[in-house]
């Protein structure tokens, strides 16, 4: 331990000596570090942004799904068999997040007159199963259920043909069907004003009340569980064997995986993160290029030096060991810079909100890029150290005083 403490200080003591040549060497290093922390760093941000894309199409994982199919009547099962059936699951198995959902179609009053607008009805778990994102108010909450003026969340199309109305004084909208309501308008979902058509979101039971039987016998409705992923396989064998018990006869039962990990053996972000790994390793070989030509180019101009320190009894190995020491050292002094300024830029607010704009939970700058980072620098500083250190100690003694 003592020889390598004893190394490192007189590396760095050589590198004070060389500062200048060692400066030029290590601003190579510190942005090809630099570059590679960055590059991870901001890859776990884009990650996050694919993953949270796939969550609020198909759910969290592992989101399950139940249905059954009127074998007689050719249509879905009636809400009146399979609402019962999908209660009896999530209170038999304690699922702590479930959610029906449906699709909708429902006229509204707006201020140029009476239109069909389209969008979801679903229960309050629906949030948080789809990651659903919100750029004003708030989501539904339990609270909600049953409240004589429901709630709605609407899209930002349909806000801004309201008028974008400030929803701290309750704005309304009012629901035409087979018993008018005058819903309350509590959050607003993002969307395109130029390209998106206006859209709202009310709980399931809302709708019920609005749409006519017929119309909610045809679209149906999709009954959904998020569980841990680590029991997703088999709650899945249990409730294919269970779910014809609770429908009852007559009925076609179908449980499925839905989320994004289930189309995909292995990693559904791998071919990402492979491109990541690639400019990563491009970017730390150009930095360990340049660092062995000029680290060849010192050693060159020391050759004398290393001559009389072998005169004086220094070992070929002393003289490898310290010269691949100076690499090292060197580069992981750099190292440490880089990371530092790739935490800098990855963190930046500016930087974060054009990388992962619309993420809700932004993760913080991995350590692993830091490790990475200060892990690459040494290795870089070794392979670039090596081929100086042979060169040193193939020199001749003789040959080299005489330099």
């Amino acid at each position: 331990m003592s020889g390598l403490i004893a190394a490192i200080v007189e590396a760095w003591s050589e590198l004070k000596i060389n500062k200048t040549r060692v400066m030029l060497s290590l601003i190579g290093v510190a942005v090809a570090v630099c570059a590679i922390t960055v590059v991870v760093g901001a890859g776990g941000l884009v990650t996050q942004v694919q993953v949270e894309s796939s969550e609020r199409s198909s759910g969290r994982p592992a989101m399950l799904s139940v249905s059954a199919y009127d074998m007689t009547a050719q249509q879905p099962a009636p809400a009146e068999v399979m609402e019962p059936a999908f209660t009896q699951v999530v209170e038999r198995y304690k699922v702590a997040y479930s959610s029906r959902s449906t699709y909708i179609e429902q006229r509204v009053q707006l201020p140029t007159g009476v239109q069909t607008i389209y969008g979801s009805a679903v229960d309050p778990d629906y949030g948080t199963m789809h990651r659903v994102q919100l750029v004003e108010g708030r989501w539904f909450s339990d609270s909600d259920v049953g409240r004589l003026a429901p709630s709605i969340v609407v899209n930002q199309k349909l806000w801004s043909l309201l008028g974008s109305p400030d929803l701290a004084t309750h704005p309304t909208l009012e629901l035409e069907g087979e018993t008018p309501l005058t819903g309350v308008i509590i959050g607003v979902t993002p969307s395109s004003l130029e390209y998106s058509s206006p859209e709202a979101i009310m709980l399931f039971d809302t709708w019920k009340q609005v749409a006519p039987p017929e119309l909610q016998a045809q679209n149906g409705a999709t009954y959904e569980l998020w569980v841990p992923p680590e029991i997703a396989d088999q709650l899945l064998s249990v409730l294919q064997r269970d779910l014809p018990g609770d429908v009852g006869e007559g009925y076609e039962t179908y449980v499925n995986r839905n989320d994004y990990l289930a189309y995909s053996d292995g990693d559904p972000l791998f071919a990402l993160k492979a491109v990541i790994a690639g400019v990563a390793g491009l970017v730390l070989l150009l930095g360990a290029l340049g660092l062995v030509n000029i680290s060849l180019v010192t050693v060159r101009q020391r050759i004398r030096e290393i001559g009389i320190r072998r005169s004086f009894g220094a070992t070929a190995g002393r003289v490898f060991f310290s010269v691949m020491m100076e690499s090292i050292v060197a580069t992981v002094a750099a190292g440490v810079i880089g990371v530092a300024v790739a935490v800098f830029i990855v963190q930046n607010p500016w930087v974060q909100d054009q990388l992962a704009s619309g993420v809700i939970d932004r993760p913080p700058f991995p350590i692993a890029a830091a490790i990475l980072g200060l892990v690459a620098s040494a290795v870089v500083g070794a392979l670039a150290g090596l081929l100086p250190a042979l060169v040193a100690v193939r020199v001749k003694v003789i040959d080299a005083i005489r330099y």
